[in-house]
């Protein structure tokens, strides 16, 4: 496998430190040595098909490199560190790029998700060479997803469908994009990839026979005209075919485009001398023509598209373009590794590549003001979704805008103080409202006022990229911060109270530090002002930071209890009712418990107790379900107990065994139970799928390490899988 990657660095890449490479293989084989695939073959192969993907895309040394290393830091004992000392810097920031954040904890896995996509788009932006990295990453991980779980298949190709094609479509590299998507397709419609690809195969020789002839007579053609031209028929993916037939509601006979005839040239002015050849040979069909080479696409993907009627009545595509443009088709960003070498033109590469990234740094400003983990993961996936359109300014610049734009997202693309004093808008010269939605080709004008107020609030909804909503979001937060300060204000006390909380005991721990450096908080005044904009809410803000250093009210909570306690000592006295369970409630015994059944808590059980209504102290096991429910709806009830001297009580507790449906598990367990002399109070059993069986018992014991030896011993037993307490 090594001398595969080698070999296709030597094919695709220029200036590649083989040393280095070597080097890199050698302490990634010897730090994943003892870890397997889910295939159960060496982990080492994983790294080393990603480097040489990134081989084939014609990476440099340090992306390479970083590619063998990428799981070093994230499933090894290596750190940041070493690999910044055993390498260089640059190579250690690559690798930790592509790590995902595992070691914090978090609410909810969408949380987790929107986490490490923020990760990701941060590290992006600081090299575009992260996410390459991590596209081969997936792209490796797709190809071997057999080995996975049809759970773990699904959910990895749907993510890998939401996220990464779309991410490979942006960056314009459409050799990992197909073969994502269609990786996707075979998982997420398994029957339905098969059966097209049956089909597709069926009507293969018929359909190469069509286009063959077609190649030759455009052959015939082109030299006539004395343009040297490269062609060749390119069969649609599969997961293009599957999106036509959904989306057009058509058979696989109803659709004849499924290959399309590349024309590749050597220059821009014979890309449109080929097109009129082919327009003169076969009908154009109106509305069908697409020119890409003067309106670059934003991942600057150039080509000119028409469909055409040929023999037989049977329509297909042409893609026209020049060889330049078909290498930066098929590589898209990585094009500027790959060839950049030598390039006198490097200054306006440099300027294309960094046009290729606006996209990125929209998303990048647009995620600092989303603090809500759905939300953002949501709007990473439309922003990566949408198509675009193109639009024309009044002096004839292009605009691209996502699908659905409005002149409001116009106005903010061209300026922020466009977008802030624009008043209304024109398109092809007529006066239209600002929620009109814009189409390809049309010709904007903003109007704009110095008098103007400033945006409304109503514009966050009209507007449809994220640009302009972060635009408009920042005009709110400084405009009318006085006015958010004073709203935030009332909105966070009243939120403290609610929950009970004194901020500045909350105000500390990693969930503090992390809200203060995504948000900027320097002061209070500062958190006020996000609270009252509605970039946090209050309620999520406390309950978190409150959550992390489990700070209450202490005072507050010490009057509620005792105040408890004294009524029930006062009801105890007038019952004469005695504690015999021997629990000592906050140093004081002799008051009124019970223990509840949820949880059946038993000597040596770690308990906290709950003060209930007329019915004394409820006393639960600290892990109990229903107690962490009931602290959530009123903590202030809580109060701490602790075992005293019962005075020859048992206590009940319900255990079950899970074991292998076999003759005379029950009698085995039942003389157990009678040797240890242990009250039996109820038994239920019952067969399970599988030949399993599941037995309930219910028995009354003096403390935790009577319980504890009962259930060894049964554990012991034939067939016993496992033996767990129970808990409603």
């Amino acid at each position: 496998m090594i001398d595969v990657l080698m070999n296709k660095i030597k094919e695709n890449c220029t200036n590649v430190d083989i040393d280095l490479v070597v080097k890199a293989y050698k302490l990634a084989n010897e730090a994943h040595k003892e870890q397997k695939r889910e295939s159960g073959e060496p982990y080492i192969i994983h790294p080393i098909d990603v480097a040489t993907i990134l081989a084939e895309l014609g990476m440099d040394t340090s992306t390479i490199v970083a590619g063998l290393l990428h799981d070093v830091i994230e499933d090894t004992n290596y750190t940041y560190e070493d690999i910044k000392n055993i390498f260089n810097e640059e190579i250690a920031n690559l690798v930790s790029g592509v790590t995902k954040i595992t070691k914090m904890e978090y609410k909810s896995k969408e949380e987790q998700q929107a986490d490490n996509f923020r990760k990701m788009l941060l590290a992006m932006a600081n090299d575009i060479r992260v996410i390459i990295i991590k596209l081969a990453d997936r792209l490796h991980n797709m190809r071997t997803l057999k080995y996975m779980t049809k759970e773990k298949q699904k959910q990895k190709a749907r993510e890998t469908l939401d996220i990464y094609a779309p991410l490979a479509h942006r960056l314009g590299i459409s050799k990992i994009k197909w073969e994502l998507e269609d990786l996707c397709l075979r998982y997420l419609h398994e029957e339905e990839y098969y059966d097209l690809v049956k089909q597709i195969a069926e009507k293969r020789v018929e359909r190469e026979t069509y286009i063959s002839t077609i190649i030759d007579d455009l052959h015939d053609k082109f030299e006539d005209a004395g343009i040297d031209a490269d062609i060749d028929g390119r069969p649609k993916h599969f997961y293009s075919i599957y999106k036509k037939m959904v989306n057009k509601n058509k058979s696989i006979e109803q659709i004849f485009d499924l290959t399309a005839i590349r024309v590749l040239v050597n220059t821009v002015k014979d890309c449109y001398e080929v097109l009129g050849i082919v327009h003169t040979i076969y009908k154009p069909i109106p509305g069908r023509f697409k020119d890409y080479i003067a309106m670059p696409k934003p991942n600057m993907y150039q080509s000119l598209h028409t469909t055409v009627i040929g023999p037989q009545g049977k329509t297909f595509e042409i893609q026209i373009r020049t060889f330049e443009m078909h290498r930066t088709a098929e590589y898209g960003i990585a094009a500027h590794w790959k060839y950049k070498e030598g390039d006198a033109s490097g200054e306006g590469k440099e300027k294309n590549f960094e046009n290729k990234l606006v996209w990125l740094r929209d998303m990048l400003e647009w995620q600092k003001e989303t603090s809500d983990a759905e939300e953002f993961i949501e709007g990473f996936k439309i922003n990566l979704f949408t198509d675009e359109i193109f639009l024309f300014t009044p002096k004839g610049v292009v605009i691209d805008l996502p699908n659905g734009a409005t002149p409001i997202d116009f106005a903010y693309r061209i300026h922020t103080d466009i977008g802030n004093k624009c008043v209304g808008a024109k398109v092809n010269g007529k006066i239209v409202p600002l929620d009109y939605k814009l189409k390809t080709g049309e010709i904007v004008e903003i109007l704009t006022s110095n008098s103007a107020k400033g945006p409304n609030m109503d514009w966050l909804s009209i507007a449809k990229s994220n640009q302009a909503k972060s635009k408009i979001r920042s005009w709110f937060k400084k405009a009318k911060k006085e006015e958010n300060i004073t709203k935030g204000k009332e909105i966070f006390e009243k939120e403290l109270k609610k929950q009970a909380v004194v901020y500045n005991e909350i105000a500390k721990g990693e969930s503090y530090d992390k809200f203060a450096k995504r948000y900027n908080i320097n002061n209070i005044e500062d958190l006020y002002a996000l609270i009252g904009l509605g970039a946090i809410t209050a309620s999520s803000y406390i309950a978190r930071l409150k959550e992390e250093n489990l700070v209450k009210d202490d005072k507050s909570k010490e009057e509620i209890l005792q105040k408890s306690i004294e009524e029930h000592i006062a009801k105890q006295q007038r019952g004469k009712k005695e504690n015999v369970y021997g629990i000592t409630v906050k140093g004081l015994d002799n008051l009124m418990v019970r223990f509840a059944k949820c949880c059946n808590p038993v000597p040596g059980d770690d308990i906290l107790g709950y003060i209930t209504k007329g019915r004394g102290i409820s006393v639960h096991r600290r892990d109990c379900s229903n107690l962490k429910s009931l602290i959530e709806s009123d903590g202030e009830k809580t109060i701490e107990v602790s075992w005293g001297n019962s005075q020859g009580v048992g206590y009940v507790t319900e255990i079950e065994v899970k074991s292998e449906d076999r003759m005379g598990i029950l009698t085995e367990i039942m003389t157990i139970i009678n040797e240890a002399k242990i009250s039996l109070s109820a038994l239920n059993a019952k067969s399970a799928k599988e030949n399993l069986a599941f037995v309930s018992i219910k028995v009354k014991i003096d403390s935790i390490d009577q319980l504890k030896d009962l259930m060894k011993k049964i554990r012991k037993l034939k067939g016993v899988m496992d033996v767990y307490r129970l808990r409603n």
